[in-house]
């Protein structure tokens, strides 16, 4: 097993501590802020000279993920590494793995950044998902179609769909045909639109040593496809079903062999039972809450899993909510008029209330641009200060 590394001295090589990170988005920026404020060097590889984790590191090697010389300079510079979303290029992560630690490994990436491998695998862990059916070719759409307890159900391209991107509702097997030349015949996956009651999410860091340990279950609200509000602890969510939600997340870390922190989605159904949605190989906006109600959020998580540290179960110290913050705010009068900055005093006057920008340079809607984390002693009263702060930025209730 890899040595853990502190945030210390340089290492035989004459190389300071360093954690690098494949991606330059807002997630590796705030996997950066961890681990700088734990002490450690940083290193980003990620193509865009304005990204929010390369404007922040201390070294940002702009290329594209499988340029070799780059991947060589990043294995030079760091004594491990990690990604900040399933999408990037597995052979990038298997050539870095030749050199450094890399959690999580390509093999668990792989895995979740492929819709129909992902839900076979669910199921051959022994956990229930929504039934559904590989749509690849002529043949497979056929087959798909004679499955009328597929339907109504959901088409979903097997790659690269996130933020309910790359989907199609298709009520009977008659909208089939129509939605799959939509999708441009991409390979997809059709899955059966279930009824559902509330959706949540676990969030676990697992070790080198299989040491495994979560945050609490978490309830969430998506709107468009895009998660809008989180609330923590869970509403609507029994002792019981937050049991199962944590066991069968930990199954799913346990036998992807996982490094890292993995995110699990659940359906929690109409009649009370629970099946896994997606895996996120990755922190989780779900998960942004910890940072401000939590002695260990999951960015240190993600740290520490990385550095070999040891993993000590996050206690949650305040109710929770977090609201996603999308470029939209900055467009009150239509994406026609010129941006504007959201209110940002008035949410600050809110009891609670943490704001975090990612520093992009350019609001768009639908952009991912901050969120806002509400924090307080009372669940009641942070759902209050939170449903103000919505008045506040023009957002909908929850």
């Amino acid at each position: 097993m890899t040595q853990p590394f502190l945030p210390a001295a340089a290492d035989a090589r004459g190389r300071a501590p360093t954690l690098g990170v494949l991606g330059g988005g807002q997630l590796g920026r705030m996997f950066l802020h961890a681990a700088q404020q734990m002490g450690y060097e940083t290193a980003v590889l990620d193509p865009d000279a304005a990204s929010p984790a390369g404007r922040v590191a201390h070294a940002h090697l702009q290329a594209a993920y499988e340029d070799p010389q780059a991947l060589q300079h990043l294995a030079e510079l760091a004594h491990a590494v990690t990604t900040e979303f399933e999408n990037v290029p597995a052979v990038a992560l298997k050539t870095l793995a030749l050199h450094v630690p890399v959690s999580p490994s390509a093999a668990a990436v792989a895995v979740c950044q492929h819709r129909a491998r992902e839900k076979a695998f669910i199921q051959a862990a022994g956990v229930s998902c929504a039934p559904f059916a590989d749509v690849v070719d002529e043949a497979g759409l056929a087959t798909a179609a004679n499955r009328p307890e597929l339907f109504p159900g959901l088409l979903k391209t097997a790659t690269l769909g996130y933020d309910g991107k790359g989907q199609r509702a298709v009520a009977t097997a008659a909208d089939l045909p129509a939605a799959w030349a939509d999708l441009g015949h991409a390979p997809c996956v059709l899955e059966k639109r279930l009824d559902l009651r509330v959706e949540c999410s676990v969030i676990v860091a697992r070790g080198r040593d299989g040491a495994c340990v979560h945050l609490p279950v978490q309830q969430n609200l998506h709107r468009g496809g895009i998660l809008a509000v989180t609330q923590v602890p869970a509403p609507d969510v029994s002792a019981a079903q937050s049991q199962a939600a944590v066991a069968a997340a930990q199954r799913l870390a346990a036998a992807l062999d996982y490094v890292g922190v993995l995110c699990v989605e659940f359906f929690v159904l109409a009649d009370g039972s629970l099946v896994a949605n997606e895996m996120a190989p990755r922190p989780h906006n779900s998960g942004h809450y910890s940072m401000d109600a939590c002695d260990v959020s999951q960015f240190e998580l993600q740290v520490r899993t990385l550095a070999g540290l040891p993993l000590t179960p996050p206690r949650q110290h305040s109710p929770a909510v977090m609201l996603n913050l999308l470029g939209d705010l900055w467009f009150p009068d239509g994406a026609e008029q010129p941006p504007r900055s959201p209110d940002w005093a008035g949410v600050l006057a809110l009891p609670g209330a943490r704001l975090h920008l990612y520093g992009k340079t350019d609001a768009r809607p639908g952009r991912k641009m901050g969120h806002l984390n509400i924090v307080g002693a009372d669940a009641a009263e942070v759902r209050e200060v939170a449903l103000q702060a919505c008045r506040v930025l023009g957002l909908p209730p929850f």
